[in-house]
């Protein structure tokens, strides 16, 4: 059996370089390899992205976050932590292992690393958990898009949806909160932005209200199947997004994701 590492990310590299020089050092001894980055909080250049593309370069079989309670307070490292997490499972499958480990348990994680396994780092079996975890991958819950975020600092930040599986009739799309804006949109195939791009029947400045948020939203009417994305370009750090296959219905159903 390859030996499987862990990737760690930790928030203070002051603060945390003891702690995790002492679980590497353990997880070491149970036969797990590992590699890691320090957070860079500034999720507006994209400084997240850094991280994902190491581990995936990495081929990590497990991300291993060291929850610190005031760094996961803040709105910009959810948001960092959510859009990493949705992008490593559109990249790597929905079910790769993801663990937030605290030295007491973890208060909150963010709601797209609901469906992470929480450990205590001061439980016995801690080690034997971590080693299961890498070893024996669970399927993620099935779901019927793909959500990822591409780009990097002077591309800007893409939100990339679609359909997994099935066609839709084009898409609306909209953000909440944080400051957050769309200011370019597009359609192309799935994996990477697309040089050119023709929209059919594209509608900017739309707002979709649902309850109190109230989300700026942008549309077009593209059919998209599983190799297409609807790309949009998005300034600033949203709290949530919504989106859904354009339909004339105003009682549509939509998917609403919480980013931070």
């Amino acid at each position: 059996m390859s030996t499987k590492t862990v990737w760690i990310t930790a928030f203070d590299k002051e603060k945390d370089a003891a702690r995790v020089a002492a679980l590497s050092q353990l997880l070491k001894r149970y036969g797990l390899a590992t590699q890691g980055h320090f957070w860079v909080d500034d999720p507006e250049k994209l400084a997240w992205r850094a991280g994902l593309d190491a581990l995936n370069a990495a081929r990590a079989d497990l991300w291993l976050i060291l929850a610190d309670q005031a760094s996961l307070a803040k709105p910009s490292i959810r948001y960092g932590l959510s859009v990493f997490a949705a992008s490593l499972r559109e990249a790597r499958g929905q079910g790769f292992p993801i663990v937030l480990s605290g030295t007491a348990g973890v208060e909150s994680a963010p709601h797209m690393l609901a469906n992470a396994t929480v450990l205590a780092e001061n439980n016995a079996v801690w080690p034997a958990k971590m080693v299961a975890r890498a070893n024996l991958v669970k399927p993620g819950e099935p779901i019927d898009y793909r959500f990822e975020v591409v780009g990097e600092e002077q591309l800007g930040q893409w939100y990339a949806i679609g359909p997994r599986e099935g066609e839709w009739q084009g898409v609306v799309f909209g953000v909440h909160g944080g400051g957050a804006r769309i200011d370019f949109q597009a359609v192309g195939p799935r994996g990477k932005l697309p040089e050119k791009t023709v929209l059919e029947y594209a509608q900017e400045g739309l707002t979709v209200q649902v309850g109190e948020r109230e989300f700026g939203a942008w549309a077009v009417r593209n059919r998209l199947g599983p190799d297409d994305v609807y790309y949009a370009r998005v300034k600033g750090v949203p709290e949530s997004m919504l989106f859904m296959p354009y339909t004339d219905d105003s009682e549509a159903s939509a998917t609403i994701l919480r980013l931070s």
